[in-house]
């Protein structure tokens, strides 16, 4: 049997180091599949995100706040029931955080209950991010929840 000398330890070392970075690369060939950006139009929305600022403002400074609930018929976004819905228009963006094709965007109109009801049908489990958006009497509010549907 040879002598073990420093030599031999600096090759091991390398072929070693080779071999993990080799492995690294065709094990994990994709790194991190899906991870896209939040929007398209990343850039015309970062100049009006004042807007966003304002609107988020506006609605964490209401005394009654829109709540939401899930059950297994889907997510219920419940507007306080004094609220009069005249001169309002509603919409959501539901942002699924690891695969925009399972985004769902609608506009909506509240039911006599002043809530509405995201199905579960087009739901699939996962972490999602609720961006509410309504419009009273020309003036924007918006309000953002993490939803995680199981």
């Amino acid at each position: 049997m040879k002598n073990f000398s420093w030599g031999h330890g600096v090759v091991i070392a390398l072929a070693a180091f080779i071999i993990f970075i080799l492995s690294m690369m065709f094990l994990f060939p994709n790194g991190q599949k899906n991870s896209e950006m939040v929007t398209d139009n990343y850039y015309e929305e970062e100049l009006k995100y004042q807007d966003v600022i304002d609107a988020k403002k506006r609605a964490d400074q209401l005394e009654e706040k829109p709540q939401y609930t899930q059950n297994a018929g889907g997510i219920t976004i419940s507007f306080p029931k004094d609220y009069n819905n005249s001169n309002t228009s509603v919409k959501f963006v539901l942002n699924r955080t690891d695969d925009q094709n399972l985004d769902v965007k609608k506009s909506v109109q509240l039911n006599p209950s002043q809530s509405f009801t995201i199905p579960a049908q087009v739901l699939k489990p996962g972490n999602y991010t609720l961006r509410l958006m309504w419009t009273k009497d020309k003036t924007d509010y918006r309000m953002d929840f993490d939803v995680i549907w199981k």
